[in-house]
């Protein structure tokens, strides 16, 4: 008689203990990723003595995931998600009350944009708009010096047509807006431009980019070599000037007039105190430590957001960069955010997971739109909204002094006295 599956698993366990298989090598020898999952949580709990049953409760389904989404799974692990809102948003895509999903292990988070989203509400809501979109990859090549550089370049603009169709061939969505060259010396990249419909778009970029390179390459008449097909002026997962100047995925404006009785009702704060604490921390602080970016704490909203909604959590890094400015008008609060490098989808990725799906779909944004890419800008025009009202409230509890308190009430489980 040959091997049951219970027997089958125990042998593929066996073997990954005794290290006769690698841990890639499970799903080959089961057939089928949720079992190999098993096998590799069962190897890991038997050689390093730890008890890892929490990450394998999961409703996921790993024939749906390996090979898209993860390799070498073993479980998966849950962020508790909390919701603030209702957030009223006036802008060309987001357009009602909404509810913000936000994923986080920080106390006072969700309670801070909750309060926040509540002042400008009662204030009549947040109007939005999206500059600009583009993801953006940028490929960097070798030329024996800068004449050839720049003739380079030149024929590149020259043979545009042909290069945006070879681009656009690999893709149903993706259209070729820009190509920006840099220099360097005799180093030149080229910065590939691209709407990308509903999808945040990085792999699209790059799929199509690489494409076209492959063209150039093949018809450029001149010397030239491709270093890598990424070189680092996109710019991806990593905070630039670039980015802020020329912005990557998209770039959105929040803004807000805050009546001086909801201010102080609700937030517990003057107008001008809250003027005050953004132009000396935010601008002046900032300035003074060497940064890029001038908030207080962007990150916090679009983390918790991005990691709820099935984003790319790594490119909070550059999506979280921006710029909070406010004034005083008639005694009331404008407060606005921009951020020039917000990259986000709906579609592709981890968006496809059940849970991001759902939370998605609390914010009417789950999948294509129609139009397509309609539904990416009315997501990117919802986390802007987050942020002003995170950054609203973060703004007025130091100006108000109240800060600890709430971190200390909020985050410690400490009851009010």
């Amino acid at each position: 008689m040959g091997e049951g599956p219970a027997d089958l698993l125990e042998s593929v366990v066996g073997d990954l203990v005794a290290g006769r298989i690698s841990l890639h090598e499970a799903d080959r020898v089961l057939g089928n990723a949720n079992a190999a999952a098993l096998a590799r949580r069962l190897a890991l709990e038997r050689l390093l003595g730890v008890g890892l049953s929490s990450i394998g409760s999961t409703l996921l389904d790993f024939e749906e995931l390996v090979g898209r989404n993860i390799e070498n799974p073993i479980g998966a692990v849950q962020v508790p998600v909390g919701v603030a809102g209702p957030l009223r948003i006036m802008g060309e895509y987001a357009r009602g009350d909404y509810y913000i999903p936000l994923a986080t292990t920080e106390g006072a988070l969700v309670a801070s944009v909750n309060r926040g989203a509540k002042a400008l509400t009662l204030s009549g809501g947040v109007r939005t708009r999206i500059l600009w979109d583009g993801m953006a990859r940028a490929p960097v090549f070798w030329t024996p010096g800068v004449e050839e550089a720049l003739r380079f370049v030149a024929w590149v603009r020259e043979n545009i047509g042909v290069v945006k169709e070879v681009a656009e061939s690999t893709t149903r969505h993706g259209r070729l807006v820009e190509v920006q060259p840099f220099f360097a010396g005799n180093i030149v990249w080229l910065r590939f431009v691209y709407t990308t419909g509903d999808a945040m778009g990085m792999n699209m970029a790059t799929i199509a980019t690489d494409k076209a390179v492959d063209w150039i390459l093949s018809n450029y008449p001149g010397d030239v070599r491709l270093v890598a097909i990424s070189g680092n002026m996109c710019t991806d997962k990593k905070p630039s000037l670039v980015n802020l100047l020329l912005g990557r995925g998209k770039t959105v404006v929040a803004e807000a007039l805050v009546e001086r009785s909801i201010v102080e009702r609700v937030l517990h704060a003057r107008p001008e105190d809250i003027d005050m604490v953004n132009r000396v921390k935010n601008l002046l602080g900032s300035a003074r430590a060497g940064s890029i970016s001038y908030n207080a704490h962007y990150a916090n909203i679009v983390a918790a957001i991005f990691i709820a909604t099935g984003q790319d959590v790594a490119q909070v890094v550059e999506s979280s960069l921006g710029y909070t400015w406010t004034e005083i008008r008639e005694g009331n609060l404008y407060i606005s955010v921009t951020l020039p490098s917000l990259e986000v989808g709906t579609v592709g990725g981890g968006t496809r997971l059940p849970t991001q799906r759902e939370a998605l779909s609390l914010l009417g944004a789950a999948g294509g739109g129609e139009p397509p890419g309609s539904n990416a800008k009315k997501l990117a025009e919802i986390v802007a909204a987050a942020v002003l009202a995170g950054e609203l409230n973060l703004l007025a509890a130091l100006a108000a002094n109240e800060l600890a308190r709430a971190h200390k009430m909020l985050g410690r489980a400490e009851k009010k006295q």
